[in-house]
């Protein structure tokens, strides 16, 4: 199995899942044509693309999913609370699959499992994907981390870890204050010692791979990021991955 980054940030985000037979992309928040071209930057054709997977409604995970699903043919699987926003607005895709927050899931011979997470969105789910084999989790959006979210996250080959922001850089940086409370709050976004800490917690005992992910552009640096992961794993920063907003990550095979 293998795993990518279309990018990842609060201008869009989209990872794809490779099991040699089945490609599963976990969130589509990039337009059509901007999906398809980071989609060629990573050597797939956008009808290769079996299914989308969407974590929530913010426009930054799902505001390309309906058109891209109509256009390539493939389904969508989200939760109801998803479901219900996007219809709320006018852009919930035609085909979908309802999933339960607590219940895997497959798609050809990948295993979904998604577990639900403290965001401010309306039924927000994250979501380990394996093959039977191997074991990717992805978490990019959260404002607290729970026992639920450790116990879904331990094991994995590989790990996908919000880092949205600095403490010190946020607070003080231009951002309005209501903006800052949101992403705060415990409803908002993991900052970089949360990641940490959360890292620290889970079981590394197969880890391959670790990711800092959903990085602010005004308020992280990937430096930041990877150094406040590294410090867990006892290895060098630069042992750590990012997922670029504008680049993404290019593919990662998980043995």
């Amino acid at each position: 199995m293998r795993f990518a980054s279309l990018g990842s940030g609060s201008r869009g985000n989209a990872w794809l899942v490779d099991s040699g037979s089945v490609l599963v992309m976990l969130d589509c928040g990039f337009g059509l044509r901007e999906t398809s071209m980071r989609l060629q930057r990573r050597g797939v054709a956008a009808d290769a693309v079996s299914a989308i997977v969407i974590t929530h409604e913010h426009a930054d995970h799902a505001r390309g999913a309906a058109r891209f699903a109509a256009r390539h043919g493939c389904g969508v699987w989200l939760t109801h609370g998803c479901l219900a926003m996007l219809q709320a607005t006018g852009e919930a895709p035609e085909r979908v699959q309802v999933l339960d927050s607590h219940t895997p899931f497959a798609i050809g011979d990948l295993e979904i499992r998604p577990f639900p997470v403290p965001h401010d969105a309306r039924e927000p789910v994250q979501y380990c994907v394996t093959d039977g084999h191997a074991r990717l989790g992805v978490l990019t959006d959260a404002g607290h981390v729970t026992e639920h979210m450790v116990q879904c996250l331990s094991g994995c080959h590989a790990l996908a870890l919000e880092c949205n922001h600095d403490l010190d850089m946020l607070r003080q940086g231009s951002y309005p204050p209501g903006l800052k409370t949101r992403i705060l709050g415990p409803y908002g976004h993991l900052d970089n010692q949360a990641a940490a800490a959360l890292l620290a917690r889970v079981d590394r005992g197969r880890l391959q791979h670790v990711v800092a992910a959903h990085l602010s552009e005004e308020n992280n640096t990937p430096d930041l990021a990877r150094s406040a992961l590294a410090e867990v794993l006892g290895c060098a920063p630069a042992d750590i991955d990012v997922a670029d907003q504008d680049q993404g990550l290019d593919w990662r095979d998980i043995v």
